[in-house]
């Protein structure tokens, strides 16, 4: 994926360690919907958007792991994702990833690579 930016999306000190935090990234129009989890002290980021459904994969603001921090799981159909490297370890969409951004911690920000938006097609 094409980065065009960073955009701060967090403080560190607003992520609980282990926890998950929502954000929207870009402008109003080509917004991307992400979050951000913090897990022993490393932070990665990701497109809210289960490679199976196609839906947001939080079950509330800000909740996305599973109960004992361990994975991130899907809301929609419960496939399990390892938290440093977005893959599916269980459930439907097993094999695939979720996408992952460009993330890195300055000064206690948490900043996060924008997308490029998609190319408009003539």
């Amino acid at each position: 994926m094409k980065r065009i930016g960073k955009q701060q999306v967090a403080l560190l000190t607003d992520i609980a360690d282990p926890g998950a935090r929502e954000f929207e990234s870009g402008s109003r129009d080509d917004s991307v919907p992400g979050f951000v989890v913090r897990k022993n002290g490393r932070v990665f980021a990701y497109v809210n958007i289960c490679p199976h459904a196609g839906r947001s994969l939080n079950w509330g603001p800000d909740r996305f792991l599973t109960r004992d921090n361990g994975l991130i799981m899907c809301a929609g159909h419960g496939a399990l994702f390892e938290i440093d490297s977005g893959l599916c370890i269980a459930g439907a969409c097993l094999g695939a990833r979720l996408t992952s951004l460009e993330v890195e911690v300055i000064d206690g920000r948490v900043l996060v690579g924008l997308p490029a938006p998609a190319e408009t097609k003539t």
